[in-house]
């Protein structure tokens, strides 16, 4: 699923391919991915117009239409993506929505499971507000990454992974995140002591910040992380032991018991 680095790239994917380009056609292949909305409204809302600057918040992504037209909003869901492309063979195979561009270009939404979304908002602040979507992962400072984390009784993984505590961090980098801080995805977070905590934070912008450097590609991490090795019985990067696959509130986590303590 694309989390805050893959929603990043998608961000940068657009400023250097779609901004200032007038949007000439518009097409939904299917209806499920709109949300609040019908085709032909968000056609009267795209034709004609350019995309004048974009936005990340955890993982949405906000595209200005212009200063009086709102915003174009994309959540990406299990399997979002954005490409670009002038030759109708280089069409992704699952695209749902198409824009096409006077210059002839295009511009597509493939989300081959339909968990997706595409939406319109006149402003931004307010549909996150209305969301009930967090604070962004790497927009917070140490206090208010404590703040908004200490005091439940919920295990780590879990809220670290509550897009209402923290916005932008899913199941895949926050084992990365708890592999590095060597805590235990079932720690509770009560339980966390103000060092950990602290640590905890450091860890998460480093990770959130080296993966976006890494174009959210495991093969470019280093070798020391956990995400080149995420499978069951996997050897451990960071010992001799295995990685193990648990399942926590009914999502897979992995571990490696011998580096990840339970309290910290």
């Amino acid at each position: 699923m694309p989390e805050l680095p893959d929603v990043e790239i998608f961000k940068r994917y657009l400023d250097s391919t779609a901004l200032h380009q007038r949007i000439a056609g518009v097409t939904v292949r299917n209806q499920r991915i709109l949300r609040g909305l019908s085709p032909p409204r968000l056609a009267r809302a795209l034709r004609g117009r350019q995309f004048q600057s974009s936005r990340r918040h955890g993982k949405l992504l906000f595209i200005q239409l212009g200063s009086e037209a709102g915003w174009l909003v994309f959540h990406f869901g299990m399997t979002g993506f954005l490409k670009y492309f002038k030759e109708a063979k280089e069409e992704p195979p699952h695209t749902r929505l198409r824009l096409d561009f006077a210059n002839g270009a295009h511009l597509a939404f493939d989300c081959q499971r339909l968990f997706g979304k595409v939406m319109l908002t006149d402003n931004v602040e307010s549909f996150i507000e209305s969301s009930h979507v967090g604070p962004d992962a790497l927009g917070l400072d140490w206090r208010q990454f404590r703040d908004r984390l200490a005091g439940t009784n919920r295990s780590i993984k879990s809220v670290l992974m509550d897009q209402s505590k923290i916005a932008g961090i899913g199941n895949v980098y926050s084992d990365e995140i708890l592999f590095q801080s060597r805590i235990h995805p079932q720690a509770k977070m009560k339980e966390l002591s103000e060092k950990a905590l602290k640590k905890l934070y450091q860890v998460t912008r480093k990770v959130l910040r080296a993966a976006i450097a890494a174009h959210a590609e495991p093969h470019r991490l280093p070798q020391s992380w956990l995400l080149p090795f995420r499978k069951n019985n996997d050897p451990c990067p960071g010992c001799s032991g295995k990685i193990h696959r648990i399942v926590l509130d009914g999502r897979s986590a992995y571990v490696c018991p011998q580096c990840q303590r339970k309290v910290a």
